[in-house]
Order: C-alpha cells, then structure tokens, then sequence
C-alpha cells in the first residue's frame, strides 16, 4: 500500500480558487462615493442651519434693542415686553419651521442616497456573485479533474 501525499493537491485546489480584487475595489469606491454625497447633505444642512439660528440671534437682539431703550411711562415697559415676547413666540414658530424643513429636506436627501447606494451596492453584488460563481465553478472542476487524475495515478502506482 502507497502514502498518498494530497498536500500538494489540496495546495493546487485552493490556490485555483479566485479571489476577485476588483469588486472589492469597487465595492470601496461605491463606499466612498455614497460618504461623500451624505457628507455634502450633512454640510449643507449645518449651513443651512447656522443661517436661521443667525437670521434668529440678529432678530432677537433688535427686539431686545427696543425693550431697552428708555420709556416716558410704566406702562410703556409692559407694552414693550408683551411686545417682545409675542415677537419672540412668533420668531420661535418661524425658526422652528425653517428647521423643520431643513430636516425634512436632509431625510428626503439620505433616504435617495441610499435607495440609489442601495441600487448600486444590489448591482454589484450580483455581478460578484455571478463571476465568482462561474469562476468558483470552473475551479471547482479543474480541481475535481486533478484529484481525479491524482487518484487514477495512484491507483495505477498501486498495481
């Protein structure tokens, strides 16, 4: 009886199975680019946002002006106060709003983004998996024709 030694062909059989680098090469400018647009979306939200807590800070400190400022009667401070305050409630609700869109629009932008990175990540996979499929199944069968020529071989050798 003859050692069979399938080192060698268990070597031969792993290395004839491909790993593809260009899909993963893909798969990380796909990632890359998918950061890049949601960083943008992020960007220009924060933008967005620090112009109405502006337009919001200068509206408030120019009521606050006129709550200051000197007044010939008592009364003219509580008319100046419940001025500033009924603007102030009204600046809040506009602010808010403005916030609110700026949200909703940043929603209604990353929910495209990843419907499309989705798309494109779906597309991907499945050329992958379809090219690694016909590659796995082609290695598969070369190594499947070695082992078989390897057995026949020692078997002929055991003779």
């Amino acid at each position: 009886m003859t050692k069979n030694d399938f080192t060698k062909s268990m070597q031969d059989m792993m290395g004839a199975f491909p790993v593809d680098t260009k899909a993963m090469q893909d798969a990380f400018k796909t990632q890359a680019a998918l950061g890049e647009k949601m960083s943008k979306v992020v960007l220009e939200a924060a933008e967005k946002s620090a112009e109405v807590s502006t337009k919001w800070t200068k509206s408030t400190l120019a009521k606050i002006g006129e709550v200051s400022t000197v007044k010939a009667e008592p009364a003219d401070y509580a008319k100046a106060y419940t001025d500033f305050a009924s603007a102030s409630a009204e600046m809040a609700s506009e602010h808010m709003s403005a916030f609110a869109e700026i949200a909703k629009r940043v929603q209604m932008d990353t929910v495209e983004l990843m419907l499309a990175a989705g798309k494109d990540m779906s597309a991907e996979a499945t050329a992958a998996v379809q090219k690694a499929t016909t590659d796995m199944t082609a290695a598969a069968k070369k190594a499947t024709d070695e082992v078989t020529a390897a057995a026949k071989k020692a078997g002929a050798a055991a003779k």
